[in-house]
């Protein structure tokens, strides 16, 4: 099993990040390096979660070995009895290989590759790629050049810092810095960073985890909250809507001035290519490729003006698309959850849906997950699970703002990381030792990086699931990942005293903790703000449980559901009353839908028979006195129901049947000459629209 455990981690990880990244990224529209650059930054930031509990397991069973050697005997020595009893050989000694012992000089290289790989990604390579994303530029060229621009403005203050320090250290002739102490230096800079950002992020997941379970538990609350996202929701795809459409016309007026032999016509075409089908088809309409350009009497834009509208475009458009993906979820979530309030009082304990719910194409499932089992886990079971699992989570937490506000004490030990994992070590239980280090750093990285999912600047940063996740934001998550891990990381290993600076012993570090150097360079960072910045996680987790950021948002006119306010209240009857209208159009759709399955199952297969007896004519006579009977029992159905009559044949004649599982029509669809816009590039025509109103 010697580095199988490493291996076998490697490929899990791996998967994971893919996964995570398919949930938010788009693999099929987004460019592949960044792709690779974001799946990059994630795997290589799993990697050392998942990896560092097998590192401390190692690190203990090498001092385990240090020990024994230290403790033996001399070789010469011929004593016996009751001093080689109470002084075991080392053969004695209970020294355990553990199951997943990685051999000696794997793990520093390994570790020396993740770090620096995961630095050069985080401070040049993905800040760089970022600014290419969101360039606006025509070419390879302007873009590497817009990139170039942007990131230069961005270091140049971390370089004059550095430059400026490099030279205090070369005029005082008291210290002496090799390259091993600038390395160290340049580390624990990039970690003090960190440190800052992660308890931050951290007071906040460590309050808002256990609470967000604990009201999923109430399903008053969740539907209340989902009317409220509504309300926001609707507003901000007003707004998206509303901007694509300013665009849109800059883009038209654009293509109207540009015609097809002037030199910025291939910038145009560009851009109209990440334009929606429906406006390439309308502007293709109105478009005179025989028209030549008069640059004596035109008034042309320049092409910096075509860069920042391409800019504009790309961003109004995944704007766009985004929200109305968004809105459609939060409508199967509004829908479901009131399916679940309707279905608690039910007699029968069979769930019964509003809307027909896609059947599972597993039929495993589709017989265990049946109507009965999906009452009793929704209306009964999952309630009590997500407040069992709340009070779990809420044990963590007091747990680890305990330890991090005493893990400094080494005599006595306070730090409830260090004493588990004290206690495991004195027993050599490899497996507990894993197991403990393992969920506990994996719920410190759910808390920061939950908040790093959750958090939203403004529009610019927002991971947003369902494939929906623009470049930029991909990329820079990545960062925030890359700079989180490894002060993440060694806060861990302080908390459970296997960093001899915060043990203070002289025993063998972990492979981890060895490439960062010696912190005693900076003594006041390591004595000094590794101790004790950490302890205002305390504040911050007051702050995060009393909601103040929540309520200063509120005060700052961004509003946000807190149950007891005027203006959410406000909010969420609007939202109500978004979904009830929406829902009325779902049941007016699916009725539709079963009338026109049922017109088709009673007269298309009579009008097929029909049609076929009038082309067959085996006697003339009979073929007269047939024809004559069809005219009048044709005259007199039209008598008797003629509108009927002429929708329906209307109907089912039609040439394209209507899509009736596309999106649902909305009060303020996307207009057009031709007719409305629907998802897809398609229009329904305004003969159409009648016949279904009427239906």
């Amino acid at each position: 099993m010697s580095g199988a455990a490493l291996g076998l981690e490697i490929v899990f990880v791996f998967f994971l990040a893919l996964f995570l990244l398919h949930r938010y990224g788009d693999f099929k529209k987004q460019h592949r390096l960044v792709i690779i650059g974001t799946l990059l930054a994630w795997y290589l930031c799993f990697l050392i979660v998942f990896i560092l509990p097998l590192d401390v397991s190692t690190t203990i069973y090498n001092r385990c070995k240090h020990a024994a050697a230290n403790s033996s005997p001399p070789e010469n020595s011929n004593i016996t009895g009751l001093y080689a009893t109470a002084n075991p050989v080392p053969s004695q000694h209970p020294c355990f290989k553990p199951w997943s012992y990685i051999p000696d000089g794997i793990m520093p290289i390994f570790w020396r590759v993740v770090y620096w790989t995961s630095q050069f990604l985080t401070w040049i390579l993905l800040p760089f790629m970022q600014s290419y994303a969101r360039s606006g530029g025509f070419s390879i060229t302007g873009k590497i050049k817009t990139a170039l621009i942007e990131n230069a403005i961005y270091y140049g203050t971390y370089l004059l810092i550095f430059g400026a320090f490099l030279i205090y250290v070369a005029v005082n002739p008291h210290l002496h810095l090799e390259w091993n102490q600038l390395q160290t230096i340049g580390i624990a800079a990039a970690n003090t960073w960190g440190l800052f950002l992660l308890v931050l992020l951290l007071g906040y997941g460590l309050v808002e985890i256990p609470r967000s379970y604990w009201n999923g538990a109430k399903r008053g609350y969740l539907l209340m909250k989902t009317y409220f996202k509504a309300a926001k929701l609707m507003t901000e795809k007003a707004d998206a809507e509303e901007n694509l459409e300013d665009a849109m016309e800059e883009v038209r007026k654009v293509n109207e001035s540009i015609k097809y032999n002037h030199p910025l016509r291939k910038c145009v075409d560009t851009i109209l290519k990440k334009c929606p089908t429906e406006y390439q088809e309308k502007m293709g309409r109105n478009m005179d490729d025989y028209e030549d350009f008069d640059e004596k009497h035109n008034i042309y834009p320049s092409e910096k003006s075509l860069v920042k509208l391409h800019k504009q475009v790309i961003y109004s458009v995944q704007r766009h698309r985004r929200t109305q993906v968004q809105w459609q979820i939060l409508l199967e979530q509004a829908f479901y959850l009131e399916d679940v309030a309707k279905n608690e009082t039910s007699a029968t304990r069979q769930f019964v849906h509003t809307f027909q719910s896609p059947e599972p194409e597993n039929r495993f499932i589709q017989y265990f997950y049946n109507p009965t089992f999906e009452w009793y886990w929704e209306c009964l079971l999952r309630p009590w699970f997500y407040k069992i699992l709340a009070v779990v989570l809420s044990i963590f937490s007091v747990i680890v703002v305990w330890s991090e506000c005493t893990f400094f004490s080494t005599t006595p030990v306070l730090s409830l990381f260090a004493v588990f994992i004290q206690l495991a070590e004195k027993t050599y239980n490899y497996i507990y030792i894993e197991i403990a280090c393992f969920l506990s750093i994996f719920f410190l990285s759910i808390c920061v990086y939950s908040t790093v999912f959750r958090i939203r600047v403004f529009n610019y940063y927002y991971l947003a699931s369902h494939h929906q996740t623009d470049a930029y934001s991909l990329l820079f998550s990545g960062m925030l990942f890359c700079r989180l891990t490894p002060p993440l990381c060694l806060n861990f290993l302080g908390l459970t005293h296997m960093d001899s600076s915060i043990s203070h012993k002289n025993t063998q570090p972990t492979a981890y903790t060895s490439i960062m150097g010696s912190m005693k360079v900076l003594s006041f960072i390591a004595d000094g703000f590794y101790i004790y910045y950490p302890m205002l996680v305390v504040i911050l987790c007051f702050a995060t449980y009393f909601s103040l950021g929540t309520r200063c948002l509120n005060l700052l006119g961004f509003q946000q559901f807190m149950g007891d306010d005027d203006m959410a209240s406000d909010l969420v009857n609007e939202g109500k009353e978004l979904i009830r209208k929406e829902k009325r159009k779902r049941q007016r759709q699916e009725e539709g839908e079963n009338r026109r399955r049922e017109w088709k199952e009673r007269y298309g297969h009579n009008r097929e028979d029909s049609t076929r007896n009038r082309n067959i004519h085996t006697d003339p006579k009979e073929s007269n006195f047939s024809d004559v009977n069809t005219n009048h029992s044709a005259f007199k159905y039209t008598r008797a129901n003629n509108r009927t009559e002429r929708d329906r044949i209307e109907l089912l004649q039609d040439a394209e049947p209507l899509d009736f599982n596309a999106e649902t029509f909305t009060d303020d669809p996307l207009e057009s000459e031709s007719g409305r816009y629907q998802p897809g590039g398609r229009y329904l025509s305004m003969s159409r629209s009648d016949i279904f109103n009427d239906v």
